[in-house]
């Protein structure tokens, strides 16, 4: 399915990042990274759109595996690879590892909400079943985005990495985002953790309302919280984050 896929790319040869985006969010919010992966990345790197985010098809049927299904073509079979995702983006790399078994190096996975409740669910059911809104304006659609997305306070609404993001139809904008991938439910972590076949690292931001460092030691893997950032740490502080793949390159 990787041609039904909006991909950025940049770098070449080995090892090869690939960068998972979280929820309602795109490969741009990455934008912040380029420059940063040319100083200390010694190889290529990907970040594409999730399916059902930005310029990549929907799925039918929205579920972990079915991400890593999707994605399944970016692996390269002459280069070992990295995964760094975040929220969402993270339990799809634990996913996509159990794929490529012996393609993938380690996999950092930032900001994922292990433990969810039952009222979580139902907002997230609730969300996946709402008919998609449409706004008179670019920076009223911008705005829901950036809140969906958790960059809130982040990002500007002009700022060109919204753009992927949104949609327009006539003289109505908005989010590019199906809804239906709200109903992607409970990531079971105890058995995406033990079928991964390489080194997991898990973090999240000192910050982060999503998580705390209680819930991810409980996992019995290696964690790290990060210093001064929240959710999005990934784009909050690119350094900090990137030092998380660093030990995989």
């Amino acid at each position: 399915m990787a041609a039904d896929l909006r991909v950025l790319r940049g770098g070449t040869g080995g090892p090869v990042l690939v960068l998972l985006h979280g929820l309602g969010a795109t490969a741009d919010v990455w934008s912040g990274w380029p420059g940063l992966l040319e100083r200390r990345w010694p190889g290529a790197w990907i970040a594409p759109d999730l399916p059902g985010h930005g310029g990549s098809a929907p799925l039918a049927r929205y579920t972990f595996d079915g991400f890593a299904e999707a994605l399944a073509g970016l692996i390269p079979a002459d280069a070992p690879t990295v995964l760094l995702g975040h929220s969402l983006g993270g339990v799809v790399a634990l996913a996509l590892a159990a794929h490529h078994p012996t393609a993938v190096r380690g996999v950092a996975g930032l900001g994922i909400k292990v433990v969810w409740s039952d009222e979580d669910l139902r907002r997230a059911r609730a969300m996946a079943e709402r008919p998609r809104s449409w706004y008179p304006t670019r920076a009223e659609a911008a705005a829901r985005y950036l809140r969906v997305a958790g960059l809130d306070g982040l990002l500007a609404v002009d700022d060109p990495a919204v753009d992927a993001g949104l949609v327009r139809r006539d003289d109505s904008w908005s989010l590019a985002l199906d809804p239906a991938a709200f109903g992607v439910g409970r990531p079971d972590m105890p058995r995406l953790l033990a079928g991964c076949p390489a080194p997991v690292v898990l973090a999240r931001g000192v910050d982060d309302p999503m998580n705390t460092d209680e819930q991810l030691a409980a996992l019995d893997v290696v964690t790290a919280t990060l210093a001064g950032v929240g959710h999005s740490a990934h784009v909050q502080d690119p350094e900090q984050t990137f030092a998380l793949v660093e030990p995989f390159r």
